[in-house]
């Protein structure tokens, strides 16, 4: 998993992190007020029940007092401020009837209008100034003689053990909702694993692309990021095409210029002939530059649209070729061409791109050399390794580095414009390589490059 997926997997497991917190007290909150709420409905039926008790039991005395002939039977009605309460107030008479726990004080009764038979509710503060729940309802009570009175039966609870019982509640689901959290965050970070698995997969054929293996996006992806695989599908496509017209061009280009070189190379021989051999030094050098430079554009172009899916390519077969034209050169007539092992090691790169780098690599060494130019080629693990020698007066450690600047050349002798080894330079840089520059066993420079090897790593 890539460093930009750990983070998205983080940003995206912090949001699920604080939304399963959001939720769950919401969650919480909600529970605890539906509990609250049936909780306050179970009370309101309790004190229903007790109105309704007592106004079965009101009688009219014979001497017209008003008494009750069985008071409720919830002992919590005989205890002084027990936080159960009820009261009778006779309205013709204003006489009170109270239960023991009321004591010698009154319910605080709102100043409403109660018709018969209908039931209020209110808030009050209890005879012990505790927040209490009050139902009350007006009943019209007949005696013996037939005449009525009207009667307004209060029954109030205290809410002090409701909210006790609510908060109980509240503590006990908080390691539920706890549990729920772990869970759903388990489920969040299983969830957003499975959802970044095919990006990574992308991301994986896309260095892939970059690297050559294959031309496109495998399209055997989940229907989501199904149009994103074939926007870029459809993107390589247009780039493959854009780089192929590129070449083109560059190619064209080439070979517009050869024509007007071998002319100029004509003239050189002439001007030679007459004797103006300053001039036709100059020329040379300029047409040699000209001629490298158009070189490297080309080998720069063919870089760029590499192919996808190259074969594995033999490197010794290519140095050796390398190794006979450059033996019938001028610089390369009088030196020992030495190639060693490989035989049986393929890289993964284009035939061109080898073709360039050990061309480039060994007509230096050639010209620089004083009697042999050695390569090796070994397998060193998922790579190749291939190194060029001379037996020349090599470089300065402090000179190395400029070996590859553009243009520039360790010795001042002609027939050359600079170019070749930052030609290598960049070939290698599209395969992710650089060369390595050090005295070589021959006692000249020495240049090692990598590849990497076909068939992967060696066991």
């Amino acid at each position: 998993m890539t460093i930009r997926t750990r983070s998205i997997r983080l940003r995206l497991l912090a949001f699920a992190f604080i939304g399963t917190l959001v939720a769950l007290g919401i969650a919480g909150a909600g529970l605890v007020a539906l509990f609250d709420r049936h909780l306050e409905r179970r009370l309101g039926q309790e004190i229903d029940t007790h109105i309704a008790q007592i106004g079965g039991n009101l009688r009219i005395a014979p001497d017209g007092a008003l008494a009750i002939a069985s008071e409720p039977a919830d002992p919590r009605f005989n205890r002084v401020f027990s936080g159960l309460y009820w009261q009778v107030l006779d309205e013709e008479k204003g006489t009170l009837l109270r239960s023991v726990s009321l004591w010698d004080s009154a319910l605080d009764l709102p100043d409403d209008v109660l018709p018969p038979g209908e039931t209020h509710i209110h808030d009050i503060a209890g005879p012990d100034r505790m927040a209490s729940l009050l139902h009350e309802t007006r009943f019209r009570i007949a005696d013996d003689t037939g005449a009525s009175r009207t009667v307004r039966v209060s029954v109030a609870i205290s809410r002090a053990e409701a909210q006790d019982l609510t908060t109980g509640f509240a503590r006990d689901i908080l390691p539920a909702l706890g549990l729920l959290g772990i869970a759903l965050l388990a489920g969040a970070w299983i969830q957003v694993g499975a959802g970044l698995a095919p990006f990574g997969a992308v991301g994986r054929g896309i260095r892939d692309v970059r690297a050559g293996i294959r031309r496109q996006l495998d399209g055997d992806v989940p229907s989501e990021i199904e149009p994103l695989v074939d926007e870029v599908n459809s993107l390589l496509e247009q780039q493959k095409a854009d780089m192929q017209r590129a070449r083109d061009r560059a190619a064209d280009l080439a070979h517009g210029l050869k024509t007007p070189l071998t002319a100029l190379g004509s003239d050189i021989a002439a001007l030679r002939a007459r004797g103006e051999t300053e001039i036709a030094a100059s020329v040379e050098a300029l047409a040699a530059q000209m001629h490298r430079t158009v070189e490297r554009e080309l080998a720069r172009s063919r870089v760029r649209n590499r192919r996808a899916g190259m074969p594995g390519v033999a490197i010794r077969p290519v140095a050796e070729a390398v190794a006979r034209t450059l033996a019938r050169t001028p610089a390369g007539r009088e030196k020992a061409f030495n190639v060693t092992g490989g035989e049986q090691t393929e890289a993964l790169a284009d035939r061109d791109d080898i073709h360039d780098i050990l061309g480039n690599l060994m007509e230096n060494a050639a010209r620089f050399a004083a009697t042999a130019v050695s390569v090796e080629i070994a397998r060193d693990g998922g790579d190749v390794s291939v190194t060029v020698s001379d037996d020349g007066p090599g470089a300065e450690p402090g000179d190395m580095a400029l070996l590859v600047a553009r243009g520039s050349r360790h010795d001042e002798r002609g027939g050359s414009a600079g170019l070749g080894l930052a030609i290598v330079t960049d070939i290698l840089a599209a395969y992710g390589r650089e060369p390595e520059f050090s005295s070589g066993e021959l006692r000249g420079l020495s240049v090692r490059f990598t590849l990497p090897a076909a068939g992967g790593p060696q066991d």
